[in-house]
Formats: structure tokens, C-alpha cells, sequence
């Protein structure tokens, strides 16, 4: 398994370390050729608009929304779970997302720079100890559609979400040296997917 970590802005050489120290190869993705390249894709948190623009840029926004309808898996951090929601509050004009998570996010929900947060968080799928989650000017979830299962939530807020071959945290689990998350991607989310697409493709 290949994952690439999208490489335009953001948190991205924290999220290659965390997939390294899960044992699996990671690659940054800049380009569609790249793209190409991989099995899976981590989205990181930054800024959303900046990330969208520069996707624009680079030639690679559509390839990413082509892939994601395709079933490559992907997981959005922060930034990154703007930019695979389908429908954003509090966006700015003209603000894109690849999409094809359901779900209504609200960006910036828990505040600016200055309001940002550590907290324990019960996650499910994920044993003992909690989940530390470092909150920076982080959305929340508002509402999910009926395949969209919350995986943890903070004041009734959803912050974890999954559906099928995607999967978003509000958090940065890349921060805090505590890989369960990455693992969970890898192990609940990609090996599933790509097993299945396999198995498709064999049936062929």
C-alpha cells in the first residue's frame, strides 16, 4: 500500500512521519501524476481556500474529486475534512471542496487561532487510552447524511466521521505523536477499500 499526502499547504510532513511510524510507504502528491501513483490519499489541515486554490493550480483538483468517485480512499484532517464535505458553512466566496463526504461542516466552528484546544476524546473503534485531539481554528460537523457513521464528538458536535472509503477528523491527530488514528485509516479504511477493489477487478 501507497499513501500519498496531498503536498500544497498545510501539515503534510507530520502526516508522512505519522504513516512512516505505521509502517507504510508515503509519498507527497503535488501533481496528477502523481496521484497516479499512490493507493490512498491523507488531505492535511492548513487553510481549506489556499489548499482548493492551489489544487486548482497545480492541475489536480479534478483528478482528486475523479479519484474519490472512483473508491480511493481518503482521509481529511482539519482543512481537510472542509475539503471532502459536500456542502460548507461559513465559507468564503467562491470556496471549493473535492467532496463526496454527506455531511455539512462548519468551518472555524470552534473559533480562531486563539481559541484553539486539547482535549480526550472517546473514539469509536479505538480502545483505551482516549484520544488526545489538538483543536486549530477547527470545524465541527452540523449535520450527516444517513450513510455518514460519527466516530466522536465534542459538546454534541461530530469532529470524526466515516463513510465507506472516506474519513475526516476536525483534529490533528499528526501533532500529538499518537498514530491510532493513522492506523485506523489504514487498517478500518484503506485495507477494506482496496481489498474490495480488487476483488473487482478480478471479477473483470
Amino acid at each position: 500500500m501507497k499513501i500519498g499526502v496531498l503536498s500544497l499547504q498545510g501539515d503534510v510532513r507530520e502526516h508522512a512521519r505519522s504513516l512512516s511510524d505505521c509502517g507504510v510507504h508515503s509519498s507527497l502528491v503535488r501533481r496528477p501524476s502523481e496521484l497516479e501513483a499512490v493507493d490512498a490519499l491523507v488531505i492535511p489541515g492548513g487553510e481549506s481556500t489556499t489548499i482548493s486554490k492551489l489544487a486548482r493550480i497545480f492541475d489536480i483538483f479534478q483528478p482528486i474529486q475523479e479519484r474519490i468517485s472512483a473508491g480511493m480512499p481518503v482521509y481529511g484532517s482539519c482543512a481537510g475534512m472542509i475539503l471532502l464535505a459536500d456542502r460548507v458553512e461559513d465559507a468564503i466566496v467562491g470556496q471549493e471542496s473535492f467532496g463526496g463526504l454527506d455531511v455539512t461542516v462548519r468551518r472555524n466552528a470552534f473559533g480562531r487561532q486563539v481559541d484553539s484546544f486539547e482535549t480526550d476524546l472517546t473514539f469509536k473503534g479505538i480502545t483505551q487510552p482516549p484520544i488526545r485531539a489538538v483543536f486549530i481554528r477547527a470545524p465541527w460537523v452540523e449535520s450527516v447524511g444517513s450513510s455518514v457513521e460519527v466516530l466522536a464528538e465534542v459538546d454534541g458536535h461530530p469532529v470524526a466521521v466515516r463513510s465507506d472509503h472516506l474519513f475526516a477528523t476536525s483534529f490533528h491527530p499528526e501533532l500529538t505523536g499518537d498514530n491510532r488514528i493513522h492506523k485506523f485509516f489504514i487498517e478500518e479504511v484503506c485495507e477494506p477499500a482496496l481489498k474490495s477493489a480488487s476483488a473487482r477487478n478480478v471479477v473483470k
